[in-house]
């Protein structure tokens, strides 16, 4: 399954660079660098959408407290992110280490490290809404 997985996730890839669909996914200024594998309607309900990315944060970069309007499901899969819940002390996660970000959780990521940190975003989130929205400090 995760052969035909990565397969629909490539042909994807190739198909939105074809067309020059941009999703902006992540506030500018941050220095995230998100690139979609794919995004949709969620099937049974279409007033939600499914989006798979993968993300870059060089090192240093880092975005601001945000919440999403729906789920997200992060994990790392090169270097270190500081993943912070406002209000909960900041946690380190490593290669094979994920989160879930329930809708509405205000949170922030950080690249503390001198190396480039790879990540893969799950997002089941309301159509037709900002994707981020921006929370004061």
């Amino acid at each position: 399954m995760t052969k035909a997985i990565l397969s629909i996730a490539i042909v994807s890839v190739a198909a939105f660079a074809l067309t020059g669909v941009s999703f902006a996914a992540e506030p500018s200024g941050s220095g995230f660098q998100p690139k979609p594998y794919f995004q949709m309607p969620l099937e049974k309900d279409p007033t939600r959408q499914v989006r798979l990315q993968n993300v870059i944060i060089p090192p240093g970069a880092s975005n601001k407290f945000h919440r999403h309007p729906g789920d997200q499901w992060w994990a790392v899969q090169e270097g270190e992110v500081t993943f912070q819940i406002k209000g909960q002390p900041p946690r380190t996660l490593k290669p094979g280490e994920y989160v879930y970000v329930p809708r509405g959780t205000i949170h922030r990521n950080q690249n503390l490290t001198n190396k480039p940190v790879r990540s893969i975003e799950l997002n089941i989130t309301d159509k037709d809404k900002p994707q981020t929205e921006q929370v004061p400090d």
